[in-house]
């Protein structure tokens, strides 16, 4: 694996160790390495209001959004589940406000690696 995938994994790992998911126990971690070349993190947030919470991934975006950071190369999201993680229909449309040909890397807690592109995950998101 690349160095910076591997970067991106262990960065996605640590999000998910500061997830607060009191309700569903699944926590997800993500790590997206924007154009600057920095790493952001966000981790999943739930609340008692289900409604109200937040997937890992938009942290992420979020989080480098509000730091000036626009454009990314990719993006890692990590869970303990063995199974492949996957992001919801939200996270992969507001990801696609920035970047289609993103490379989605999925880490799961054995160091399984899976990678897609976005525009294959999301392949007519919504455009103005």
């Amino acid at each position: 694996m690349p160095s910076s995938s591997k970067r991106l994994s262990q960065e996605a790992i640590s999000a998910m160790n500061s997830a607060y998911a009191p309700y569903s126990k699944y926590r997800v971690g993500c790590a997206i390495l924007g154009d600057d070349g920095n790493i952001y993190t966000g981790c999943n947030i739930e609340n008692a209001s289900y409604g109200l919470t937040i997937c890992a991934e938009r942290v992420a975006v979020f989080n480098s959004v509000s730091k000036g950071v626009r454009k990314f190369r990719a993006l890692c999201l990590a869970t303990v589940y063995p199974s492949r993680p996957s992001m919801c229909g939200a996270c992969r449309q507001v990801l696609s406000e920035f970047c289609d040909e993103l490379d989605i890397l999925y880490v799961d807690s054995k160091g399984h690696i899976w990678k897609k592109k976005l525009s294959k995950l999301l392949p007519e998101a919504f455009r103005l």
